[in-house]
C-alpha cells in the first residue's frame, strides 16, 4: 500500500495558496505540530494542497457570494460506504473523487465545464507534472473533520477567515497543525494506534477511472449531501428508478398464441398462477408482446435469452412469460456434465411388467430390532430365541433374493427398452414454455449447437430413437443464464444468434425489491427490510470493488437475511448466518465486509 503518496515530498515544493502564499518560503514551524507528531523536535510544514481543500471546503461550507452554486463544488456520503466529491479545479475542471475508507482506494474523473456524463472523463493523475492531489484530499475532509484536534483547528481557522486574517502569523500557526495532522495521519496510517487514514493510490499516480455507466446505473451516487450541489454524482440514484406497475389482471393469459386452443385439464395444472408479492417486469411483458405480435409472421419469435446475476428473477420472469402467454411451464436444468441426450432424451431399460411389489409380507427392520426371534420365525418357520439381530437381516436378504431369483427364472431373459422424453421434448411436442437453465456451465461447449436445428427456421429435430420430432409452433423455449460466476462459459455464438430476443434483467429497484422480499418473507417492518436492502447494496459494491470473487450477495441472501431476522430478532446475528458467509468463505475478507457496510449502518 502507497500509503503516503498524497503527501510526497514533492507536494511541499508548490506555491501555498492565498492567503497563505507569501509563507510559501518560510513554510516550516518549529515547535508546533499535532498531536500525532511523536518526535523529540516538533515541528510542521504548511502543505499547498492541503491548505487548498481545507479552503475549498470552507468556502462551500460558508459561501462568500462571489461564485455560483456549481463553481462551489458537493461533497456528500453513500450509504456510509463511499465519500463522493466533485472540486472545482483552479484550472477551470471539475474533479470528481469518489474514496473508499475501508481500502483507502480512489476513483476519480475529470470534466469540463459543464460536465458531459455521457462520455468518459479525464483521468487523473497524481504526479507533479499533472494534478496536485488537492482534489482527493478535499474527498477526504470528512474524514480529517472526524478527528477533534482537526476539527478545532478547522474552526480556528475558519474564524480568522471571517475575520479576514487580522494575525496572519496566527492563522499561519493554525494551518500548520492542520497541515501536520493530515500528514501525520496520512503518512504512518499503518503505525498509528487511531486516526489514521488508508490511501492506496498506483506507483505511476494514476487513479481509476470513473466510468459512465456507473454514473447511468447510480453505483456512485450521494444518499447524504454534506455541503454544495452535485453535477456529475446525482443524488437518489443508488438505485433506479421504480419500474412501470404492471397489473396481473392485464397481463396474465393475456398473450395467447393460438386463440383456438384448448389445453387439457392436466395441462392448465402446469400453467404458472403468479403469487400476489411478484411484481411483473416490463422486459417479461415485451417478451410476451413479441411472441403474441410475431405469431402471424414468416419466423415468429419463439426463443428468447434472460441473462443477469443470481436472484434478478430469471426463473420467476420465465415462469410470468409462461402465464401471460397461457402455456404450461416446463424446465430443465443443466449441470457441467450435461449431454446432448439428456437434453434430448434417453434410451433406458424398460420396467413396465417387471416386479415392483413382493408377494409375501415379510418384517419390518423395526420388527427385527424389537423381537428377533419371530421375525425369524416369520422368515422360516423356526422360533429360535438365540438368534441375533444380524443373522435375521441377513435372513431377510436372502429371502428375497431367493423370491425374486424365482420369478425371473420363469421369465424371458430379454430386456426390453424404451425412449424417455425430457422436459424439453415434451414441450416441443406439445407446444409448451420451457426454461432452459444455466446451460453456460456445460463443460462441452458443443452440447448446444445440437439443439440449432430446433432453434432454427426447420423446426425439427431426431430423437436417439430415431424419431424427428416437429416444433409445435406455440413452443416457446427461454434460456436463462449468468456469465459472471465460477464454472460459466460463453454461450456459442452459434446459439446466441437463434435467440429472437436477449434481455439483460439488472437489480431491480429499492422499491421493488423490497415490496418483492416483503411479499416473500411477510416481514411486516418494511424500514428495516429497506436498511437490509441498501447493506446488501453495499456488500455487494464493496466484493466488486474489492475482487472478492469467491460467493455472492444478492436478492437470494437478502430473503435469507430477513428470514433469518424474523426468527432470532437480531440482524447483525442474522448477517452472520446468511448474508456474511455467502459474500465470502475467507475469514479476513468477512470481517472487512462486517466493518466496511454493517458497522458503518448498525449499531454495535
Amino acid at each position: 500500500m502507497a500509503s503516503g503518496k498524497l503527501v510526497e515530498s514533492w507536494t511541499f515544493q508548490r506555491t501555498l495558496p492565498e492567503p497563505f502564499k507569501d509563507y510559501t518560503d518560510n513554510a516550516v514551524f518549529k515547535n508546533i505540530a499535532s498531536k500525532y507528531c511523536t518526535q523529540p523536535q516538533k515541528r510542521s510544514t504548511l502543505h499547498a494542497a492541503t491548505l487548498q481543500a481545507v479552503l475549498t471546503y470552507m468556502e462551500l461550507e460558508e459561501p462568500a457570494g462571489r461564485k455560483s452554486a456549481e463553481e462551489l463544488g458537493a461533497i456528500g456520503s453513500q450509504t456510509n460506504t463511499y465519500t463522493v466529491a466533485e472540486y472545482p479545479s483552479r484550472t477551470g475542471e471539475l474533479h470528481v473523487v469518489v474514496y473508499n475508507p475501508a481500502n483507502g482506494k480512489f476513483i476519480a474523473g475529470k470534466y469540463t465545464v459543464p460536465p458531459d456524463t455521457e462520455n468518459s472523463p479525464e483521468k487523473y493523475v497524481f504526479k507533479d507534472s499533472e494534478n496536485t492531489g488537492t482534489a482527493l484530499l478535499f474527498a477526504l475532509m470528512p474524514t480529517f473533520l472526524s478527528d477533534e484536534e482537526f476539527n478545532e483547528k478547522y474552526q480556528q481557522l475558519k474564524e480568522y477567515r471571517a475575520a479576514g486574517y487580522p494575525d496572519m502569523d496566527e492563522a499561519a500557526e493554525t494551518a500548520a497543525v492542520l497541515c501536520d495532522n493530515v500528514y501525520r495521519r496520512i503518512r504512518y496510517s499503518d503505525t498509528l494506534p487511531m486516526g489514521g487514514i488508508r490511501t492506496d493510490i498506483a506507483a505511476n499516480g494514476v487513479i481509476p477511472l470513473l466510468k459512465p455507466l456507473a454514473l447511468q446505473t447510480g453505483t456512485y451516487a450521494p444518499t447524504e449531501i454534506i455541503h454544495g450541489a452535485f453535477q456529475v454524482l446525482k443524488p437518489g440514484n443508488t438505485f433506479k428508478k421504480k419500474a412501470e406497475v404492471i397489473a396481473k389482471a392485464d397481463f396474465m393469459g393475456q398473450y395467447v398464441l393460438s386463440p383456438a386452443r384448448v389445453l387439457t385439464p392436466e395441462e392448465e395444472l402446469t400453467v404458472p398462477v403468479l403469487p400476489d408479492w411478484y411484481i411483473i417486469p416490463k422486459e417479461v411483458k415485451r417478451i410476451c408482446e413479441h411472441a403474441k405480435i410475431t405469431t402471424d409472421t414468416v419466423q415468429p419469435m419463439r426463443n428468447f435469452l434472460l441473462r443477469g446475476p443470481a436472484g434478478t428473477g430469471k426463473t420467476e420472469g420465465a415462469k410470468a412469460v409462461a402465464s401471460g402467454l397461457h402455456l404450461p411451464y416446463r424446465c430443465l436444468t443443466c449441470s457441467a456434465n450435461t449431454e446432448v441426450f439428456d437434453l434430448l432424451g434417453q434410451i433406458l431399460p424398460d420396467v413396465d411388467g417387471k416386479r415392483t411389489a413382493l408377494e409375501r409380507q415379510y418384517p419390518s427392520f423395526q420388527d427385527i430390532m424389537l423381537d428377533p426371534a419371530s421375525a425369524y420365525e416369520k422368515l422360516t418357520g423356526t422360533y429360535d430365541e438365540n438368534v441375533t439381530e444380524d443373522q435375521v437381516y441377513k435372513q431377510l436378504i436372502d429371502t428375497i433374493f431367493d423370491e425374486m431369483h424365482e420369478y425371473y427364472a420363469s421369465k424371458t431373459s430379454q430386456q426390453n427398452f424404451r425412449y424417455v422424453d425430457t422436459p424439453l421434448v415434451e414441450a416441443i411436442r406439445n407446444g409448451y414454455a420451457l426454461e432452459l437453465q444455466e446451460p453456460t456451465v456445460i463443460a462441452n461447449p458443443g452440447v448446444l449447437v445440437g439443439l440449432n436445428s430446433l432453434l432454427d427456421r426447420c423446426n425439427s429435430v431426431f430423437l436417439p430413437n430415431g424419431e424427428t420430432v416437429q416444433r409445435h409452433p406455440d413452443t416457446v423455449i427461454i434460456v436463462t443464464t449468468n456469465n459472471d460466476y465460477a464454472g460459466c462459459k460463453p454461450l456459442n455464438q452459434s446459439v446466441i444468434s437463434r435467440m429472437n430476443l436477449v434481455v439483460d434483467l439488472d437489480e431491480p429497484d429499492e422499491e421493488t425489491l423490497v415490496e418483492r422480499v416483503v411479499g416473500v418473507t411477510g416481514c411486516k417492518e418494511k424500514k428495516t427490510v429497506q436498511t437490509m436492502a441498501r447493506i446488501v447494496h453495499s456488500i455487494s459494491e464493496y466484493c466488486r470493488e474489492n475482487l472478492i470473487t469467491d460467493g455472492c450477495c444478492g436478492v437470494r441472501e437478502l430473503i435469507s437475511w430477513v428470514q433469518s431476522y424474523m426468527v432470532c430478532g437480531d440482524i447483525r446475528e442474522a448477517a452472520h448466518y446468511t448474508i456474511l458467509p455467502s459474500a465470502t468463505a475467507d475469514a479476513i475478507s468477512r470481517a472487512e465486509v462486517e466493518e466496511s457496510c454493517l458497522d458503518t449502518v448498525l449499531p454495535s
